[in-house]
């Protein structure tokens, strides 16, 4: 258990934030699952000053996904905290700012992993919002720009500097990207000298894994980011290779209806979104192909539902699941179907 400011957190496991992914209905599953808090997606403090609509609803969530973190992104330091404001009026329990996206539109204007080379600005902005709203700011980092230009240290001291509450740390530079292998020495590193909690992120593939990293690195809290993609059981003791066809058709009706719930409309938009999620769900657990291939190219919510149901499965399956790195990044997941 650890306090970030006055918030009390519980747990070892975390759902990272990722865009298209960590929007309420599937925060709400992996807290049931056991996600120590919830992140939502990263949302601009630019259009959230322009009063973009689309940007404010993201902030959208229920009571039982607290403790709720607004992670939000920006290049400029009056944006950035004026629109923490309007962050906060949705009262969240902590504001993370956002200094890991290395997609080039974001980071390469000064946003996201753009802030890692101008470190001394991410520090003012932590200090303006945490002056302006009053709650707990945190911060989600990675190594550095390049592996020329490892500041992990040094962008650490600054953000505790500012009042920072608690540091996240993605184990790779902007420039690798979702590439090679995370540090995670540079974030035991990192977590032996900092005065704050510290979370490590990275190639973290199971509950077990996510235990034994935060053992011996020595790390507050462990976010799983790619691996969750429908796999909630990834935050509990009981790996999802064990887990019967019929519980899990069970997580992805659950799933599809709160994302019909959250995104009510007149067409097929939230089957649509809930699809990147859904293939997930059955990756590698022997579901019929063209079965599949049915399912997505359906648009009618309920021929959907009848469809999954009639699948007959054995009730176990034994191939885990392996999401490649570049079918995913910060500002978008692009889904394989």
């Amino acid at each position: 258990m650890i306090t970030i400011g006055g918030v009390t957190i519980k747990g070892d496991v975390v759902l990272s934030p990722m865009a298209g992914i960590s929007d309420s209905p599937y925060r709400q599953i992996t807290r049931r699952f056991g996600s120590a808090f919830a992140y939502t997606e990263f949302v601009s403090t630019e259009q959230l000053l322009i009063g973009n609509t689309k940007s404010l609803y993201m902030f959208r969530y229920l009571e039982t996904e607290r403790p709720i973190f607004f992670q939000i992104f920006g290049s400029d330091l009056d944006t950035v905290v004026n629109a923490s404001e309007i962050a906060a009026s949705k009262n969240p329990d902590v504001i993370d700012l956002n200094m890991g996206c290395s997609v080039a539109k974001v980071s390469h204007h000064g946003s996201g992993a753009g802030l890692l080379r101008n470190v001394r600005l991410a520090g003012a902005m932590i200090e303006g919002i945490r002056k302006k709203t009053g709650l707990p700011v945190t911060a989600k980092i990675r190594l550095g720009w390049d592996s020329n230009s490892l500041n992990y240290l040094e962008t650490v001291k600054v953000l505790e500097g500012s009042g920072v509450s608690a540091i996240s740390v993605h184990g790779r530079t902007k420039a690798m990207a979702y590439t090679g292998f995370a540090d995670w020495n540079a974030i035991g590193e990192i977590k032996s000298k900092a005065n704050v909690p510290i979370f490590g992120n990275g190639d973290v593939a199971s509950f077990s894994e996510a235990m034994f990293k935060k053992k011996k690195y020595g790390v507050d809290l462990v976010l799983i980011g790619r691996k969750a993609i429908g796999n909630p059981w990834i935050f509990s003791e009981r790996p999802k290779e064990v887990v019967g066809w019929l519980e899990i058709k069970a997580v992805i009706l659950e799933h599809l209806n709160l994302m019909l719930n959250f995104y009510p409309s007149d067409d097929d938009y939230a089957l649509v979104l809930f699809r990147k999620h859904f293939i997930r769900y059955i990756e590698n657990t022997g579901f019929p192909e063209d079965t599949k291939r049915e399912l997505l190219a359906i648009t009618n919510v309920n021929q959907f539902i009848d469809k999954l149901e009639s699948v007959q499965m054995d009730s176990k399956f034994l191939e885990t699941s392996e999401i490649k790195n570049e079918n995913i990044n910060c500002e978008t997941f692009v889904s394989l179907a």
